[in-house]
């Protein structure tokens, strides 16, 4: 398949993961899907460091580089933006144990279990490739 590199969108999206196995979903202004914590990887910009930029500016928490876990370059449709493929690098990051505050363009956060009623609309990453790679993980948050 082709992809039009005017219609991509990189991102870097964290799966965090609480210690009860829930994950952390992120629902931006003016959609109604949850997805992963994250967002747009700058042209120059390395994906981890996009990574800990957008969860500083989203949730207000701060992440080191050590913090994260790479888990592979993962490619869906776009939630928000029509006719577009969103190419995502997501990493696992340890759950902060602080308040997480929405910021920015965050209008809603929710821990989100794997065996939750799954009437939460869900971004096409989040539901299609992240929630089955996280149940077929079993419960291991390591």
């Amino acid at each position: 398949m082709m992809m039009n590199a005017d219609k991509v969108i990189r991102i870097a999206a964290a799966i965090m993961i609480d210690a009860e196995g829930r994950m952390l979903l992120v629902r931006k202004r003016d959609t109604r899907y949850f997805m992963q914590p994250g967002g747009k990887i700058e042209s120059t910009e390395r994906p981890v460091a996009a990574l800990i930029r957008e969860l500083t500016e989203e949730l207000q928490i701060s992440v080191t580089e050590q913090d994260t876990q790479y888990v592979g370059q993962f490619t869906d449709t776009a939630a928000n933006e029509p006719g577009h493929t969103l190419i995502a690098e997501i990493f696992k990051v340890l759950a902060p144990t602080s308040m997480i505050t929405p910021a920015a363009e965050i209008e809603e956060i929710t821990w989100f279990h794997p065996s939750d009623d799954a009437s939460l609309p869900l971004a096409p990453l989040t539901g299609q490739q992240i929630l089955p790679l996280i149940m077929n993980a079993g419960q291991s948050a390591d």
